[in-house]
């Protein structure tokens, strides 16, 4: 059986009132818990809630930007998740994207790449337990060492969304961490990243048998992420960049309706697992049959259902 992963905190639902469903996911089938960084939670705390109400759930970031937080706060940030998970927590990282990083937090985003790859080597040998002493490309660190590094060093994953990314996960990395793909992408990924390495994806998820009601809220999503340049870039290379050209030319004109008019019924379909909870769960299969090892369910609110009843009619225990 693959992994089954669901995104934390659910949306729609205070993260003070999560325990309860939490506590009952690996009866349900999920063997994850995901948390995300962007303009909600933080990536870390909602872990730290997990690890006491939930303990056979692997637990993760997905992803903490390598920008935002100093090299030594994010060791320090990791090896607390590992002490209070010993051997279930993975270190999801990435660059996250130019909006997040610039932006929001007034830090250059240059040389992404490079800054991914330093944050990585640096974290191997600090959660290792190593005193770090080293001018990297992007950062340099003058003798750091943790107080207490952990007892079980964490897996590190990367965000990898195009080839050089890929290609540094599956040389450097344990894995590798996707985003907003079709079941046919996962091929693509694969090819790259190649077939050993762990893949995880966060699936955005609409469990609504209303078609027209799911494509106008993944039309919204597909709106905020397309159009910022990492994820245009993505899709370029995954061949939708002619599909998704009208949809970036209204948004950069600042048409932002016309921007959601725009976006293909197909490309809603192929980005977004939607229909009944059946049809998702389906759905979600074929994207491990493709070769995705964890997919990480995104609940977008939809069908009616409260965040609990989704996390329930999606579980692998449900069929």
């Amino acid at each position: 059986m693959s992994r089954w992963g669901l995104t934390i905190p659910l949306a729609g639902l205070p993260l003070a009132e999560h325990r309860e469903i939490i506590a009952e996911l690996p009866a349900l089938g999920y063997t994850d818990a995901w948390s995300a960084e962007v303009s909600g939670a933080d990536a870390f705390t909602p872990l730290a809630l997990a690890s006491q109400w939930g303990p056979e759930l692997r637990l993760g970031p997905a992803i903490v930007p390598v920008f935002t937080r100093g090299p030594a706060l994010l060791a320090q940030h990791a090896a607390t998740l590992a002490d209070l998970a010993p051997g279930r927590f993975v270190l999801g990282i990435g660059t996250s994207s130019d909006t997040i990083v610039e932006r929001w937090n007034g830090i250059p985003f240059e040389e992404p790449y490079q800054r991914a790859r330093d944050m990585l080597r640096f974290l191997r040998r600090a959660l290792a337990g190593e005193k770090v002493k080293e001018a990297y490309a992007t950062f340099t660190v003058n003798g750091f060492r943790l107080e207490t590094p952990p007892a079980v060093p964490p897996p590190i994953v990367l965000a990898a969304l195009r080839p050089g990314m890929l290609r540094l996960a599956a040389r450097e990395a344990d894995g590798a961490i996707s985003n907003w793909l079709s079941p046919e992408d996962v091929r693509t990924v694969r090819g790259v990243l190649g077939e050993e390495p762990e893949l995880l994806a966060r699936l955005f998820v609409c469990p609504s048998g209303d078609a027209a009601e799911a494509r106008a809220i993944g039309r919204w999503l597909i709106a905020a992420y397309m159009t910022v340049p990492v994820y245009r870039a993505y899709h370029e290379w995954l061949g939708r960049g002619e599909a998704l050209r009208p949809m970036n030319e209204a948004w950069a004109a600042g048409d932002r309706q016309k921007a959601l008019e725009v976006i293909p019924d197909e490309v809603v379909d192929d980005l977004v697992v939607h229909g009944t909870p059946a049809d998702c769960r389906a759905r979600i299969r074929e994207y491990v049959g493709n070769g995705l090892s964890t997919p990480v369910l995104a609940i977008v609110p939809g069908g009616g259902l409260s965040p609990a009843e989704a996390v329930r009619a999606l579980a692998p225990s449900a069929g």
